[in-house]
This record gives C-alpha cells, sequence and structure tokens, in this order.
C-alpha cells in the first residue's frame, strides 16, 4: 500500500505533527524521496570523492553493474530491482551535454549517527578535493542538537553531513 505523506491541519493552522498513511513521521519519512541527482563534469572523480565522503555515513556504492545505459552514472544508497526499491544520491554527467554547474541554494543534508562520523566526513571531503563551507559543530541558531560540516564537491554541490540528538561530545563527562 502506498503511504502520502500529508500535514495534520487545525483551527490554529498546520500542526507540526506529520502523519503519513495514519503513522507518525518516524516511520515514513524517508517515502519522501527517490533519489535525488546532482551533475559532475567528471564521473570517476565524482566516485572518488563521494566512496570517501560517504563511507563515514555508513554509505555504500549502487550497484547497476548487470544493468544497461549506466555508463557515467554513480550512484549510493539503496537501489534494487531496477530501482523498484531506491533512496539513492546520484552523481552524472547532466543530460543537455553542457557542463555540470552548482545550484545556487542548492544542498544536499546526509544523516550522520554520530559527531565523529561528521568530522570524518568533514576531512575526507578537504583530502578528496573538496572544500569546507563551514566546520564541524553545533549550530544552535537551528536547533540545540544539530551538529553539522559543510562542504562543496569538486564539482561545486554543497553537502552537509549532520548528526542531531546530540549535545555534547559522545563519551564527554557532564
Amino acid at each position: 500500500m502506498q503511504r502520502h505523506l500529508r500535514t495534520q491541519s487545525s483551527t490554529n493552522g498546520p500542526s507540526s505533527v506529520i502523519k503519513c498513511g495514519g503513522q507518525t513521521r518516524d516511520r515514513c519519512y524517508f517515502r519522501m524521496f527517490t533519489y535525488i541527482s546532482l551533475g559532475t563534469n567528471d564521473p570517476a572523480r565524482a566516485a572518488r570523492f563521494y566512496d570517501a565522503v560517504l563511507a563515514p555515513l555508513g554509505l555504500r556504492r549502487c550497484d547497476t553493474t548487470s544493468e544497461p545505459n549506466w555508463e557515467d552514472w554513480v550512484g549510493w544508497g539503496t537501489y534494487v530491482d531496477g530501482g523498484a526499491r531506491e533512496i539513492a544520491l546520484w552523481l552524472c554527467k547532466p543530460f543537455n551535454g553542457e557542463a555540470a554547474t552548482a545550484g545556487n541554494g542548492t544542498m544536499v543534508a546526509l544523516q550522520a549517527k554520530s559527531w565523529e562520523a561528521v568530522q570524518q566526513f568533514h576531512a575526507a571531503a578537504l583530502a578528496h578535493g573538496g572544500r569546507s563551507e563551514g566546520l564541524p559543530g553545533l549550530r544552535p541558531q537551528y536547533n540545540a542538537d544539530f551538529y553539522a560540516a559543510y562542504v562543496r564537491d569538486p564539482d561545486g554541490n554543497k553537502l552537509a553531513a549532520v548528526c542531531r540528538g546530540v549535545t555534547a561530545p559522545q563519551g564527554a563527562v557532564p
């Protein structure tokens, strides 16, 4: 059964609770996207960069070796049964044949399980041709538990790694 994301409204306006087929957001929030695609001018370079940067986040390369027409595409996440089950980040050359460019205001934020994973993501990006757009750290302007780092890949696409639910370094003594 397909579930659709919808907000619940009240007389005071939309609530902050999101329901999905009668279930709370925590059970279905991954259903919002099937995939995200970013342009690259050099798929081999992008593969090296993203392999290193996404490894600390636990993301692995999608296997498309048994499918035709996937030259110059590389992806990470879940891609099963020809895309019947998919939640992935893909990199490819633009379909129109023009140079890939980064969108102004466009960013992909990826979930990290720990502050250490955010730090490793940032370090790997810098070591593999990326540039920093924000050092790892708490961002209290967003939320008290919003720990993130921001980078640009070699093509200029902006990425973030975000860890939520922790307000002090893991293992720290209060």
